[in-house]
């Protein structure tokens, strides 16, 4: 990868306002509060509440078809619950005037459409929209942030490039440097990692680090590599069935005890090499085979007693 393709360190703190000074911090936690979800009447979550540590990086993690999706587009406004409500910053969020959430959480969606003949300077600029007003229109500060956000995220060489020209990857980066444009203290991200080769993973999640550790931003992810999201949330939310099974840092919660209930693989977890954190080991094939024979096992015997007491 060219140095122009990766994400940039230094663009985190180059200009004379790189979003340290004026940011506005999270005076109240993101919270969903006894919510129940659910798409054309069919419940996803039931009774679910759950709390965003302010000044966290938070991952929510769980199988397939477990909620975690759905929880994020509920904290971030795009669905309403059928029950119990969400709170941003102390004032129920469905409630709020739209730019004024825009203007305070961010959102990367799982999926993303472009309008058609859109380049990606201009892609990235409608991030700019919720600070844009009658008596204040498109201003130098607006270029800057536009021109920072697509160093931030490697993608400036491509400004001029309309959006459906690009590869997956590269699309995935220039969303993410429009929600970056748009300067919130809270960003919501839901597989920011989709479509991106490991390297640009990598690049993509220690740019997210850095917006928390350097820039101090309340950061909710969706992640499904378990490892990524032990490595690098310092609050991670388990779900199952539309149910939290465990919440804490990732020290304190990922055994695999947990693996095996939230996912049902059978692994070892032991310490990361480079960071220390929890990784993930899966047992091998034959081992899982081997599982799976012994469960079998069991219910022939179960059948066998069964036909025995009944003749």
């Amino acid at each position: 990868m060219s140095a122009g393709s990766s994400i940039s360190r230094e663009s985190l703190s180059s200009g004379p306002n790189n979003g340290l000074n004026n940011r506005r911090s999270t005076v109240n936690r993101l919270s969903a509060d006894n919510v129940t979800l659910a798409y054309d009447q069919r419940v996803i979550a039931e009774q679910l509440s759950v709390e965003i540590p302010d000044n966290s990086f938070t991952v929510i993690v769980g199988p397939n078809a477990c909620g975690k999706s759905t929880l994020l587009r509920a904290l971030s406004r795009m669905l309403k619950p059928s029950q119990g409500r969400v709170l941003l910053d102390g004032s129920v969020i469905q409630s709020m005037p739209a730019k004024k959430v825009a203007r305070t959480l961010g959102l990367l969606p799982q999926s993303s459409i472009a309008p058609d003949g859109i380049t990606v300077a201009d892609l990235v600029g409608r991030g700019r929209y919720p600070h844009q007003g009658i008596l204040r229109q498109w201003s130098t500060e607006d270029e800057r942030v536009v021109q920072e956000s697509m160093e931030q995220t490697g993608v400036a060489e491509l400004a001029d490039r309309y959006v459906d020209e690009l590869s997956g990857g590269q699309r995935q980066r220039v969303w993410i440097a429009m929600a970056l444009a748009q300067q919130t203290p809270l960003l919501l991200l839901d597989e920011p990692t989709t479509y991106l080769d490991i390297q640009h993973q990598i690049d993509v999640l220690d740019l997210c680090a850095e917006l928390h550790e350097e820039q101090g931003r309340t950061l909710v992810a969706v992640l499904h590599d378990l490892n990524h999201a032990a490595r690098y949330a310092t609050h991670l939310i388990a779900l199952r069935g539309g149910q939290i099974i465990a919440e804490g840092a990732p020290n304190d919660i990922v055994t695999a005890e947990l693996v095996e209930e939230v996912f049902g693989l059978r692994c070892q977890v032991i310490d990361d090499p480079e960071t220390g954190t929890p990784l993930v080991v899966p047992a091998a094939r034959k081992a899982r085979a081997g599982d799976k024979s012994d469960v079998q096992g069991d219910k022939s015997d179960v059948k066998k007693v069964v036909a025995t007491e009944a003749s």
